[in-house]
């Protein structure tokens, strides 16, 4: 049974942990580097109110998926930008699905009227999951450098809340 609820600072070093493994594999994060838990814990406090973060949390309360929105001053502030990221080998188990039922509950209660997902052009998993949840096309940044230097396009997909 797969719970949700908002992170708190003591689920930041299981975030970490979760973020790197992805990064390790590579392919479907624009982020390239191992993050720590302070670095989280930095990320959380950057957004302030403006911001929320959810963990899903397994039955042995281990985190399997966390997700947040922050507001992204490339946006209008009527927008907040959302990030998602599933354990390896748990994707397609409803994890996903109800961290956006919490997220999207937040969005609404912070003001927001829509949310903005940036995502690798190459990342048919998570351009798979933003279209299931009611996300819609609206942009493409060409040629977007990486910290590695790997040349990647994003593409930009708007949900309307």
């Amino acid at each position: 049974m797969i719970c949700v609820r908002p992170a708190t600072a003591l689920d930041t070093k299981s975030m970490a942990r979760l973020l790197n493994e992805i990064i390790a594999e590579g392919g479907t994060t624009a982020l390239t580097r191992p993050v720590t838990g302070e670095d989280i814990s930095d990320w959380m406090a950057r957004g302030g109110d403006l911001s929320a973060w959810h963990v899903a949390i397994d039955d042995r309360e281990e985190v399997v998926g966390f997700q947040w929105i922050n507001p992204n001053p490339d946006l209008p502030p009527e927008a907040a930008d959302i990030a998602t990221f599933v354990q390896i080998g748990q994707t397609g188990l409803g994890i996903g699905s109800k961290l956006f039922a919490a997220t999207a509950e937040a969005a609404k209660r912070l003001g927001y009227v829509w949310i903005n997902a940036t995502i690798r052009a190459d990342n048919t998993g998570g351009l798979t999951y933003y279209q299931s949840r009611g996300f819609r096309d609206y942009g493409l940044r060409e040629g977007v450098r990486l910290d590695t230097g790997q040349i990647v396009d994003k593409r930009l997909k708007r949900y309307d809340l």
